[in-house]
């Protein structure tokens, strides 16, 4: 009979509450040691994020849509840049095909992971856009009309229980992407079941430092596209390497488990 594939035993580890920083101090030395990768990175996902908004920019919904599905599943994109902060840490060589050649592994369990952001980002532009429309005795057709109309409306209660409800969406979202991929590209039969709740363990395990790390990687998501997607090239290879460190600060395992 063939031997069963071994998996490691992983446990999720505790940090102190200002950890994340070491992270992306440690994200900035990477950037340096292999600049050339995640300037690619930012540049693919600033480029991409700016046509979206040119060509959808007078139809809010597509133009969420494009934005949510790229926020979503940007942890999936910036697999790359965690391999280059694997090699990197092993004191291997790193270069920009070794960082794209993970996108074309291959692997089903990042395919399988990526429609699974994916819908989740579609569920959730599916209520935002359904509370709005309940809500509102006016349509949303353009981002002018959802600042106007939603984000300036006088009366209290759309926009903060639009934003309520965002978070309450966001918060399993970030658990189940934490350090999910970074496992999966680490651990090769590991099944995405076992990723996925592992990444809650960390998350339970470290709520006060998960949610400043979530808080983080929010306000440089938002200065990143707020410049005009230009920040982007400094944003996302800072945080796709700040996300390895994470992970292996945040999970240990033992090799020799089942």
């Amino acid at each position: 009979m063939p031997t069963p594939p071994r998996h490691p035993e992983l446990h999720a580890r505790e940090v102190e509450l200002l950890r994340p920083l070491h992270w992306l101090a440690l994200a900035w030395r990477d950037m340096e040691r292999c600049p050339t990768a995640g300037v690619m990175h930012g540049l693919i996902l600033a480029l991409v994020g700016g046509a979206l908004f040119w060509f959808a920019r007078h139809a809010f919904w597509w133009l969420a849509a494009m934005l949510s599905v790229c926020m979503t599943i940007a942890p999936l994109l910036a697999s790359g840049l965690y391999d280059i902060s694997r090699r990197l840490e092993r004191g291997e060589d790193a270069s920009v095909a070794d960082a794209f050649r993970i996108w074309f592994s291959g692997d089903r369990r990042l395919r399988q992971f990526g429609l699974l952001l994916a819908l989740t980002s579609v569920g959730w532009l599916v209520c935002s856009a359904a509370l709005i429309h309940w809500m509102l005795p006016a349509s949303v057709y353009s981002p002018a009309d959802f600042v106007r109309l939603v984000v300036l409306q006088p009366n209290f209660g759309l926009f903060e229980l639009w934003v309520l409800m965002g978070a309450v969406l966001a918060a399993p979202m970030f658990a189940s992407t934490l350090v999910t991929i970074p496992l999966l590209l680490d651990h090769p039969t590991l099944s995405l079941q076992q990723a996925i709740l592992t990444s809650w363990r960390v998350v339970a395990l470290n709520p006060l430092a998960m949610a400043l790390w979530a808080a983080l990687l929010s306000l440089f998501t938002a200065l990143g596209i707020g410049s005009a997607f230009l920040g982007l090239l400094a944003v996302v290879p800072m945080l796709g390497h700040a996300s390895w460190h994470a992970y292996r600060d945040l999970v240990s395992h033992d090799p020799d488990a089942h």
